[in-house]
């Protein structure tokens, strides 16, 4: 649906906790492990680590909502780099999304809900086979029409809620609170500067969703004066209760113990409400990350579908079901999800993702200054305040990401980095093939009339 079509009638309080919605997800419940094994289970590096991501998120959405609000199409960041850069440049973004970042994301959040669900049943074997069967499940839920996906949505979104706050307020209530918060900052023998880089990538994963922010701005009253203070107001909020969750938990047990378990919030709900209280918050964990998977697996098959109707991926993946659903698109996306997650990693699947992510999410930031200059006249019903300094930290905060990833965070993070540029250079002669194709095909078209 194109701006035009949109009604604005979209105040400051329906889009703050739209952008609330929007961010918060199932990572809060399980990062903390990844968090405080990073830091040698020490919590305070951890702490800042869950703020700094927060001001970068804030700075992203500042910035990238310039761009979406200057170019209202469908198709979101892809169709924003395709109008900055070109057609190919806008292809591989597509491509990055369609075959790294959403399956990688599925698959992680599929992890997650395997591993939460072993945990409630207390048996370990299960993990993979509900990884995988949470995968198909949702893929085949999502070809019987937009109404099903949605209803999952709207209860997962609530069931998100309570969790979160149930584990707020009594963690304070009943937590000792005797376990250091901010000391030490690291474990002994651990560089505070070697390991920030992956622990704000592990971090931004819990962060991810922000880039829809600026789709806002078509719907809203007052997008100029209203937007930044929802994006600002709401991800604030967002960092607000990840950094407060995070503290709950530390009042409940120590960072140490807390990266021993792959479901951390899991086991302080236990502590908090004893076994029978505990799985009843797993549950609430459960459908929680049965909705964010929805979600993944419900927008990521529209990026390939678009493509097929760009004639730059097959045709196949560009038809729709009898209930309106490009259920081929969908197919293909579940079959990858579910070869991403059986490497039943996590916590290497979401760093994947969020490394492919940022690096097209950086190029959007440069492409708020592009844009700028090349078209100064350009209207733009929001423009990113104290320009260029906002923009400025946002590019800088990507390419801290990217280049940490790829070089200063360790071998193995490095190989993954490489393999997720592999897999989307990948895409480069798959867009010289079918633009190619196209050609002779159009050719062909024009001498036959």
């Amino acid at each position: 649906m194109e701006n035009k079509q949109l009604q604005k009638n979209l105040g400051i309080a329906a889009a703050l906790s739209t952008v609330v919605g929007m961010v918060i997800g199932g990572g809060v419940f399980f990062k903390p492990q990844a968090v405080y094994t990073l830091t040698g289970g020490a919590p305070g590096l951890g702490i800042l680590a869950w703020i700094i991501a927060g001001i970068m998120t804030i700075t992203a959405g500042l910035t990238a909502a310039e761009v979406s609000a200057a170019i209202p199409k469908t198709g979101g960041m892809m169709v924003y780099i395709e109008e900055i850069y070109g057609k190919k440049l806008g292809f591989l973004t597509g491509w990055m999304q369609t075959v790294l970042f959403f399956p990688a994301t599925a698959a992680a959040i599929a992890v997650m809900f395997g591993q939460q669900a072993a945990l409630l049943l207390n048996n370990s074997s299960l993990v993979m086979p509900m990884s995988i069967g949470v995968i198909l499940l949702i893929g085949i839920l999502n070809t019987f029409g937009s109404k099903t996906s949605g209803a999952i949505q709207t209860v997962s979104t609530v069931c998100k809620l309570i969790p979160l706050v149930l584990i707020i307020v009594f963690g304070f209530i009943k937590g000792s609170g005797d376990n250091p918060i901010m000391n030490p900052l690291v474990a002994e023998g651990i560089r505070p500067m070697g390991i920030i880089g992956q622990l704000l990538v592990a971090i931004l994963f819990a962060y991810d969703g922000w880039i829809n922010v600026g789709a806002l701005a078509g719907e809203m009253k007052n997008p100029g004066k209203d937007l930044p203070k929802a994006i600002i107001g709401g991800l604030s909020i967002v960092m607000a209760i990840n950094v407060v969750i995070n503290l709950a938990y530390l009042w409940v047990l120590p960072a140490s113990e807390l990266a021993q378990y792959a479901s951390p919030a899991s086991i302080v709900a236990e502590k908090i409400f004893g076994p029978v209280g505990g799985k009843l918050i797993n549950v609430g964990i459960l459908v929680s990350v049965f909705g964010c998977l929805n979600g993944y697996l419900l927008t990521g098959p529209r990026i390939p579908y678009t493509l097929a109707n760009q004639k730059l991926l097959p045709a196949t993946f560009g038809k729709l079901n009898k209930n309106g659903v490009p259920a081929n698109a969908t197919l293909f996306m579940v079959v990858l999800s579910v070869i991403y997650a059986l490497s039943g990693q996590f916590n290497l699947l979401s760093d994947l993702s969020m490394f492919a992510i940022w690096a097209f999410y950086t190029l959007t930031f440069i492409g708020v200054i592009k844009l700028r200059k090349t078209q100064p006249d350009l209207k733009r019903p929001y423009k990113v305040p104290f320009y260029p300094v906002i923009p400025i930290i946002s590019i800088c905060s990507g390419l801290f990401v990217v280049i940490d990833q790829l070089f200063l965070a360790g071998m193995k993070s490095s190989i993954i980095s490489l393999g997720g540029v592999i897999i989307t250079l990948i895409g480069l002669p798959v867009y010289s093939f079918m633009t190619k194709k196209n050609s002779e095909l159009q050719e062909k078209e024009n001498k036959a009339a």
